[in-house]
């Protein structure tokens, strides 16, 4: 049903948290595949999402990993963001209703400071996104990122929580 991406570059470490808050997901049959797009790590990314079971792509980033995804419906997020409990039944019940994009409510512990809040603006694919693969590859035909996919988009905010990802250096 849903296919999750995952665009990275020499996240090993977020690429398994990340990984491991999906676990619920796919034992209650709600994730169908995970997609690692691969931006060109050095590290030891593709180790951990082929012993994860993932589909690795090394290239094309997003936009190949949405052309290979196999749900209807895609959730993006960013390597190091982890789903909170109960994540499953809100988007089960977001993808039977809506065709809207959606994105998951910020975690209390992901609070940002009030001088991050001040001098920088949220990275618009840090509460994830839920979106249809028809709408993604839309997006991604004109050239967008994963982050560019997210941004400008209406969107629905579930009650289920994510703990954002830390800023990349």
């Amino acid at each position: 049903m849903l296919s999750v991406l995952i665009e990275t570059m020499n996240d090993e470490e977020g690429l398994a948290r990340s990984l491991a808050s999906l676990v619920s997901g796919a034992v209650e049959g709600v994730v169908r595949e995970v997609i690692v797009c691969d931006r060109g790590s050095s590290d030891q990314t593709h180790y951990v999402a082929e012993h994860a079971g993932c589909t690795y792509i090394a290239s094309g980033g997003v936009k190949a990993g949405i052309a290979r995804a196999k749900g209807d419906w895609l959730l993006l997020l960013e390597p190091g963001a982890r789903l909170g409990e109960g994540w499953t039944d809100d988007v089960m019940r977001h993808t039977a209703r809506l065709t809207m994009a959606a994105r998951f409510s910020r975690a209390k512990v992901s609070g940002r400071s009030l001088w991050a809040r001040v001098t920088s603006r949220p990275r618009a694919l840090e509460q994830g996104l839920i979106i249809t693969r028809k709408q993604a590859s839309v997006q991604a035909r004109n050239g967008a990122d994963a982050e560019g996919i997210a941004r400008g988009l209406a969107m629905k905010t579930l009650e289920a929580e994510i703990v954002v990802a830390p800023e990349r250096k």
